[in-house]
């Protein structure tokens, strides 16, 4: 499982190094940014647009007829359309999900950013959210995007990751540890 997670790592990078690469020669870096925000939340609202990428039983034809209809229902840029009409010609779509966020830590790089990867257990009010950003800003020296999502089962706290470093403060977390702890001593 591990070294299909790395083929389609490899993949999206190639893919995604492409992509922008073509966009920043183009000048078209913010197009392309707006594409990988819409493809995402598209991703995000749609399981059955998941189920028709990942499905090997879905033909390329009708994959390639499907993408080609969401781009333009999407009114996604030339290159992003292309592209997405090449993965499907290929049989990538697949890697779509590691695609975009492959593309967005290299236009992040790009503006000076670093994505940061936050999961709370409520959404974060504005304040709060530019109050972590100013934190991380201080902490990292380069411009914070945070990408945020809720999962109430953390009961509290937060689950910060930036890079390969991840802070775990949710109350989730810390019954596990006391738990574990608890097992230990008895």
């Amino acid at each position: 499982m591990a070294e299909s997670a790395s083929i389609s790592q490899g993949i999206a990078a190639r893919y995604a190094s492409a992509l922008f690469d073509l966009a920043k020669e183009g000048g078209a870096l913010s197009a392309i940014e707006a594409d990988a925000a819409q493809l995402k939340d598209a991703l995000a609202a749609s399981p059955e647009l998941n189920a028709m990428i990942a499905s090997p039983v879905v033909v390329r034809a009708d994959q390639a007829n499907a993408i080609q209809a969401l781009a333009s229902a999407m009114k996604l840029s030339d290159l992003t359309a292309n592209t997405l009409a090449l993965m499907a010609a290929k049989r990538r779509l697949f890697v779509l999900p590691q695609l975009l966020a492959a593309l967005a830590d290299l236009i992040a790089e790009e503006k000076g950013e670093i994505s940061v990867e936050v999961v709370a257990a409520s959404a974060l009010s504005p304040a709060q959210a530019k109050a972590l950003s100013d934190k991380l800003k201080a902490s990292v020296g380069k411009e914070v995007k945070l990408n945020t999502t809720v999962d109430e089962s953390l009961i509290g706290g937060l689950i910060v990751k930036l890079g390969s470093i991840q802070i775990d403060t949710s109350v989730k977390s810390k019954l596990a540890s006391l738990q574990n702890a608890m097992k230990e001593v008895g």
